[in-house]
């Protein structure tokens, strides 16, 4: 089992590349649906993802349908825009046995309203208050809904320390 986030044409280099900071940390594979509006030799990019990069497994698609069909059982594809009518928390990802791919739209535009209408069923959201902000930063709503997924998960190859001393459990 493995969980995947997907970004759809994204356009700033530092969330993508704190998202694939995110992925290191959680065993998640990044999946980028070009065109992106960024250069993969970015400055900003590497600089978020820091020294991560090695520890990503990335598989970059040449637009929405090449992703869409990568997938071997659409039953576990969502896709999460604010738009959606349930919550990401309704969902049930606990199922390991089978991959989860969490795909995620454009900072300024979001997820094409047609694939949204494609599969109603499949759209999540993160609530938040729509009067005060437009939308969730990106990469904290990666984080959000990756954790959720592998905290249902319980946690599967991640370390779990509380306590540091010299980067070793107390």
């Amino acid at each position: 089992m493995t969980n995947h986030i997907a970004l759809f044409e994204p356009l700033m280099p530092a969330n993508t590349g704190n998202i694939a900071r995110t992925c290191a940390g959680t065993n998640t594979e990044l999946h980028l649906i070009k065109p992106l509006g960024f250069s993969t030799d970015d400055k900003y990019l590497k600089r978020a993802g820091l020294d991560y990069w090695e520890h990503v497994k990335i598989t970059y698609h040449e637009n929405l349908v090449e992703f869409i069909e990568s997938i071997p059982d659409l039953e576990q594809l969502y896709l999460v825009s604010k738009f959606a009518d349930h919550a990401y928390t309704d969902v049930d990802y606990s199922d390991q046995t089978k991959d989860h791919y969490f795909l995620f739209g454009k900072e300024t535009t979001g997820l094409p309203q047609p694939l949204m209408q494609q599969y109603p069923d499949k759209c999540i959201r993160i609530p938040q208050n729509d009067e005060h902000i437009r939308a969730l930063n990106l990469s904290n709503s990666a984080a959000i809904v990756i954790y959720e997924a592998v905290r249902q998960q319980s946690f599967p190859g991640l370390e779990t320390t509380h306590l540091y001393e010299n980067d070793k459990l107390k």
